[in-house]
């Protein structure tokens, strides 16, 4: 009898107990039950900005920007529109008026405001008013004009790219990156990477500063996004032996070019200089040649860019300049200084964030991106001054 009141009791509750025990399971199995992406705990961000978005970013994210389209590729005319606008707003007084005092103050404050440089000024204003008498120029839109003209002729330097290192034929040509940190070295090896790759070359990546740990973490990811190999070392390794590496990885797998990064740092400014040195000194060695040494500035930093950019000159023979950012300045002048104070030819320009945005650097289309629509090329209805 207490056996059968024992499990009388027992299936009671056993009973009682199954809704409970089918609701349970039912939220168990229910699709709502399982977190969404917003209900998800977020992954934590890199500390390293993403050379892509230019923003602190997940691996998710990068990967979501590398798949989302390009928009239109940069040109001058784009890129170069603030500058177009500071120098027009700045020639508009002169509309209409025969060359004076004036006049030629106001082309030399325009100068200026784009960042041509004093000396550059004065050279290129002695040599218009020389101009414009033997022309006998009567009117400011002549004299933006004959301005222009003289500005495509003396951007006249060779702008040629090296793919190899003349006299080293069979050796891996080598460009070399230098210029001080937070220019863009790292995005501008990403982009040149990415073009080469778009015309069928093997490229390897040498990750030589060292001492910046977001500068690898960086370079990998454009290595991934353009199917480039990259060579990198410990953190505080010797960027010539990171450099040699590299180059000698990319004879072994007969690459076309080693894309090779380096340290940027002014505060050491003897021993940086020191080290650009001997990674020129190794890279030059075979298995390599250096075809291009490439100094990066940014444009937005105008004349303090170029007072750092001579003492890299000096120290690693550069054969160009790759001008960063130059969309983001109203200073679109910049080129005239850096070619004249620096001897040096502009040979590439980033007129936006996208990998198809550093562009060759063309004279004829920045001179004419750069003034204001003269009156031989605008519309009848069209004056220097109009607005865009």
């Amino acid at each position: 009898m207490a056996v059968l009141i024992v499990v009388l009791v027992v299936a009671m509750v056993l009973l009682a107990s199954l809704p409970f025990v089918l609701r349970a399971i039912q939220r168990r199995s229910s699709p709502a039950s399982i977190q969404t992406p917003e209900q998800a705990p977020r992954p934590s961000a890199r500390a390293a900005d993403s050379p892509i978005t230019g923003a602190t970013s997940s691996d998710e994210s990068v990967a979501t920007a590398d798949a989302e389209p390009e928009g239109p590729k940069a040109t001058f005319a784009s890129g170069l529109a603030s500058s177009r606008r500071s120098l027009r707003d700045r020639l508009t007084s002169i509309q209409g008026r025969q060359p004076d005092g004036a006049t030629w103050e106001v082309l030399e404050e325009a100068l200026l405001g784009a960042d041509v440089g004093v000396a550059t000024t004065m050279a290129t204003l002695e040599r218009l008013r020389s101009t414009a008498a033997d022309l006998g120029i009567v009117d400011s839109e002549q004299l933006v004009s004959a301005l222009g003209d003289q500005m495509r002729a003396c951007l006249d330097a060779d702008r040629a790219l090296a793919v190899s290192a003349p006299g080293r034929e069979g050796a891996t040509p080598v460009w070399l990156f230098v210029g001080v940190n937070g220019v863009g070295k790292t995005t501008t090896i990403g982009k040149v990477g990415a073009r080469f790759s778009e015309e069928g070359r093997s490229v390897v990546m040498a990750a030589g500063d060292t001492f910046r740990a977001a500068a690898t973490s960086q370079l990998q990811t454009w290595a991934d996004r353009c199917g480039a190999e990259l060579i990198s070392g410990s953190s505080g390794a010797d960027p010539s032996s990171v450099v040699h590496d590299a180059i000698t990885a990319a004879a072994a797998r007969d690459a076309d070019v080693v894309l090779a990064d380096t340290a940027g740092r002014l505060q050491n400014r003897k021993n940086l200089m020191d080290e650009l040195a001997k990674v020129r000194r190794v890279a030059d060695r075979e298995p390599g040649a250096v075809a291009e040494t490439l100094l990066v500035i940014d444009a937005t930093t105008g004349q303090n860019g170029l007072s750092q950019a001579r003492a890299f000159a000096e120290a690693t023979d550069v054969t160009g300049v790759v001008l960063t950012k130059l969309d983001g300045s109203a200073k679109g002048g910049i080129v005239f200084a850096i070619e004249a104070e620096l001897g040096l030819p502009v040979k590439l320009v980033g007129l936006g964030e996208g990998a198809h945005d550093l562009i060759d650097f063309d004279p004829d289309s920045y001179v004419d991106a750069l003034l204001p629509a003269s009156p031989q090329s605008a519309s009848p209805q069209s004056a220097f001054w109009e607005e865009d």
